[in-house]
């Protein structure tokens, strides 16, 4: 994979390539920006282009050599990726110290040490200050990638050691291109993914699988009906959850994905309520829209802003379950 694979973020390919030109390259970055937009992949190009054998340009990789096909693959000496561990809700300060002894050998070829951290909103106190002597003395060569949804969530330990680096939503023309790459080609499919993604090129891919359309068809018909039950209807969500597998975050990613789904539904639904054209709605989705529709506006708002801390609570590893029967008795309410 090249920069030029890359979807969208120039302005952080730009920050990064201007500091390495300076010859001001930072030792700790913070990557912030929402799920699915294109961070990781963004932070695999940088750490290529750190430890590329045949760099082609400045900051570039040239994606021939073993070490980028080694990054690619984390299996690079210099390369490591560090998760939080599926049972657990934080990154455990073990795992921090690991990530402290790595960073401080000696770099085994080339001058650099890569370490790309996933879950940076996992750490907690002990977690983020287990890495402050890293943070403010670094080892030569070694630079830290934390990916985080946003700073505000990020301890003061950790926001005021790192360089900030910020991520937003893809714009469609981008999107589009990830959805292309990806082998969705057709004209319709590709408005409806755009639409409906929100900018998040995860969401746009996620929504291109038959099944998860077909969760939302399951959705629309269970909040578009005159009588809906929220029993039932977090009866649908808590399987759809559970189908992606007993992998917690495979399954927050899924609770996420379905609460956007409903989102989008009821954002739709507001808009009809108000009076507003709403273009690409068929007769049958229309129906059960303005079903919805008909509690008024104030009424979808309250259901809107339950969503919202759902997805919020996602991120802090609640019990999904639960979660789910709560915000379908919310949106249920009529």
């Amino acid at each position: 994979m090249t920069w030029d694979r890359v979807r969208g973020h120039d302005p952080a390919r730009q920050q990064l390539l201007a500091a390495h030109r300076r010859g001001r390259l930072g030792h700790a970055y913070l990557f912030v920006g929402p799920d699915g937009v294109g961070k990781r992949r963004f932070a695999t190009e940088f750490a290529k282009a750190l430890l590329c054998e045949n760099p082609p340009a400045d900051l570039t990789a040239c994606d021939r050599c073993p070490a980028c096909a080694q990054v690619a693959a984390e299996t690079h000496p210099d390369f490591s990726v560090v998760r939080t561990p599926d049972d657990k809700l934080e990154l455990p300060v073990d795992t921090a110290r690991e990530l402290v002894a790595n960073l401080a050998l000696r770099p085994v070829r080339g001058g650099r040490k890569v370490t790309l951290v996933i879950d940076a909103d996992d750490f907690n106190e002990e977690s983020a200050n287990c890495l402050l002597k890293t943070l403010e003395e670094p080892p030569a060569g070694a630079v830290l990638i934390l990916l985080a949804t946003s700073a505000e969530r990020q301890l003061a330990t950790i926001l005021s050691r790192c360089q900030v680096v910020r991520f937003h939503p893809l714009g469609p023309a981008d999107l589009k291109l990830v959805l292309l790459d990806n082998g969705v080609t057709d004209p319709a499919t590709l408005d409806r993914l755009v639409r409906l993604s929100g900018g998040s090129a995860g969401r746009a891919l996620a929504l291109a699988d038959d099944a998860v359309w077909q969760f939302r068809q399951t959705l629309l018909t269970a909040v578009g009906s005159t009588r809906p039950d929220p029993v039932g209807l977090a009866a649908k969500v808590i399987e759809f959850v559970e189908s992606a597998g007993k992998d917690s975050p495979a399954q927050r990613a899924r609770a996420s994905l379905a609460i956007h789904l409903l989102t989008d539904l009821l954002r739709t639904a507001v808009r009809l309520s108000l009076g507003s054209e709403v273009p690409g709605l068929d007769a049958a989705e229309r129906g059960k829209l303005q079903a919805v529709a008909a509690v008024g506006p104030d009424a979808i708002a309250v259901m809107l802003e339950a969503c919202t801390e759902a997805d919020g609570y996602v991120e802090r590893r609640v019990q999904l379950a639960i979660l789910i029967e709560q915000l379908a008795d919310r949106v249920c309410r009529r």
